[in-house]
């Protein structure tokens, strides 16, 4: 057996379900309650919590559910006793209840819907009233001697591994494969992401991205001997997005020495062309096509010595760099540069006074 339960403020609405034609199986029991109908219920229910205007949700809504196995030893007479020593152990015995039972599912559930403000004008305390109603279902199967929902969960959860061995032996090899090959590239970049995935497909390990209905990647499957498995499956560090972030560099330090040497070589080649005039002074206000073209020559040489220059220093520092690192290095820099400007200005306003 389990048990659920909830404050709500539509009592009405959920009076109207749980009588609604094609449910209902049996009206068992009510408390306080003379009212046959939704309609004649809620109007009792109104009457008192009325007398209370502070609170919102004045309705309990309370589920419990009876295993198969033991709905069919019981008899009309023991589920109006369940659902009776129910509401009893949870404390609502001045308070307005109503219990029925549902038919619309393969397996017997109890409705209970519960007026939250008693007779007297309390209010019921509905902290962890969830996770009350789960102990009171627990204590009452076990005195009647019906199913625990925990231990079942405990059990298929035991269970479970055995099911099926063969699924369960590849994915723990697979696994095996996954965090070998994570640990011996994890921290190495875009280089180390691509060997990752190409040691993958060498080992017989496909992996496919999830897609939804407008095209966007979700997650990620993982395929192997036949065998498919989602990425949660095999580790938290295989899902889309988190093993991305397994390659990124841990030492940022290397990819900033990078960019600051790049950043040095392309200042120096610009200081050493900052003589040379691109279009002499005696014949600037000259505009012909001959001149035009002698002007874009230089600018063209120019752009591939810096270009070349940083090609080359790239091509010296392999991997280091990654569009992301450069991007926040770039950042960085104007923030910095920023820093500076701001405390200059505060120098010069010093000086003045």
């Amino acid at each position: 057996m389990i048990g659920k339960c909830k404050a709500i403020a539509h009592g009405s609405t959920a009076l109207d379900y749980i009588f609604r034609e094609g449910k209902l199986g049996q009206h068992l029991v009510s408390n306080h309650l003379y009212g046959t109908t939704p309609k004649e219920i809620y109007g009792e229910m109104k009457m008192v919590s009325d007398y209370n205007t502070r609170c919102r949700n004045k309705f309990l809504r309370i589920e419990i559910g009876i295993a198969p196995t033991d709905e069919k030893r019981l008899s009309l007479e023991s589920v109006r006793n369940l659902a009776s020593n129910f509401t009893r152990q949870m404390g609502l015995e001045n308070h307005q209840w109503v219990a029925v039972t549902h038919k619309d599912t393969d397996n017997m559930h109890i409705h209970i819907i519960a007026n939250r403000i008693s007779l007297y004008g309390e209010v019921y305390d509905t902290t962890f009233v969830s996770n009350r109603a789960a102990r009171v279902a627990e204590e009452l199967s076990r005195k009647y001697g019906m199913t625990i929902a925990k231990e079942v969960k405990a059990k298929k959860q035991h269970q479970e591994p055995k099911a099926n061995p063969t699924r369960e032996q590849t994915k723990k090899e697979m696994r095996q494969i996954c965090y070998n090959l994570l640990n011996k590239y994890k921290g190495t970049d875009i280089t180390g992401h691509s060997m990752f995935l190409y040691e993958l497909n060498k080992n017989g390990v496909a992996i496919e991205r999830m897609r939804n209905r407008q095209g966007k990647v979700y997650g990620l499957k993982f395929s192997y001997e036949g065998q498919s498995f989602k990425a949660s499956e095999i580790g938290r560090e295989f899902g889309y997005r988190s093993l991305q972030k397994n390659f990124e560099p841990i030492n940022k330090e290397e990819s900033n020495k990078s960019y600051q040497t790049i950043q040095e070589v392309t200042e120096k080649k610009e200081q050493s062309d900052t003589g040379y005039q691109l279009v002499p002074k005696s014949r600037s206000s000259i505009s012909r096509d001959n001149d035009t073209s002698q002007v874009q020559n230089p600018i063209g040489a120019v752009a591939d010595t810096i270009v070349g220059a940083a090609d080359e220093v790239v091509e010296g520092l392999g991997d280091l760099i990654t569009p992301t690192a450069q991007g926040d290095d770039y950042a960085e820099v104007a923030w910095q540069r920023k820093l500076r400007n701001q405390a200059n200005r505060k120098k010069r306003r010093g000086r003045r006074l």
